[in-house]
């Protein structure tokens, strides 16, 4: 019994980086959810007090994967010493340019996160906590604007420009899950022709930007 005890003391515990890269191996390699926090556990041979030590349930540890996500993105773009002088259209570019890298290398598990259920809404709750670093993000970078063409946007008020960028992101993500092409250039093209819409927006001559991005929209999804 005591060879038993030092054995099991001397065990790595367990982080919660290291509990999301079961979840997502599981999920995949099952193309299914564990029932409960207790299958999971025991699947992975891991003491269910360990699990409750990061999450309180399989529904914390999902929502919680898109926050690494964010995580992850947020990291890189503060590394780039160059980041806070661009213009905010530049860095909302950045921004999604860099998440759809991250979601890209993780492709297999956000296509079975969010196609899981039939009810896209359901699916969109492990994105909560995401949302709120996501619109937190964009708040950052209004206040932080570093450019001269960065002015007009304060012209509309701030929540519903926050809340429009969030909308614009769910609309690139589903853009992105149904995309075939090749590296997923089309999607590259799709979120350069939408940041540029929404900046002209904020322009005097928005129309040809509408119109282009309209164009690709409807050749992309109806043809």
């Amino acid at each position: 019994m005591t060879a038993v005890k030092k054995a099991a003391s001397k065990k790595k515990a367990i982080d919660d980086n290291q509990l999301i890269e079961l979840y997502m191996n599981q999920v995949l390699q099952n193309n299914a959810e564990p029932k409960n926090v207790f299958v999971f556990c025991k699947e992975n041979k891991i003491v269910e007090s360990e699990f409750y030590a990061f999450y309180g349930s399989i529904e914390a540890l999902k929502k919680d994967i898109w926050v690494k996500f964010f995580e992850n993105v947020k990291s890189t773009i503060e590394q780039d010493q160059n980041y806070l002088t661009y213009s905010n259209k530049n860095k909302l570019l950045t921004l999604y340019f860099s998440l759809f890298e991250v979601l890209t290398l993780n492709r297999s598990y956000v296509v079975f996160a969010l196609k899981e259920d039939k009810n896209m809404l359901k699916n969109l709750q492990q994105l909560k906590d995401f949302r709120k670093h996501f619109k937190s993000f964009i708040v950052d970078m209004i206040d932080t604007q570093s450019s001269e063409e960065d002015f007009k946007v304060n012209k509309i008020a701030k929540p519903l420009y926050v809340e429009g960028a969030w909308v614009e992101f769910l609309f690139l993500m589903k853009f992105w899950l149904d995309d075939t092409s090749k590296g997923f250039e089309k999607t590259d093209i799709m979120i350069e022709k939408a940041v540029k819409a929404t900046f002209d927006v904020l322009d005097t001559t928005p129309i040809d930007s509408l119109i282009d991005f309209g164009k690709f929209v409807w050749k992309e999804k109806f043809n």
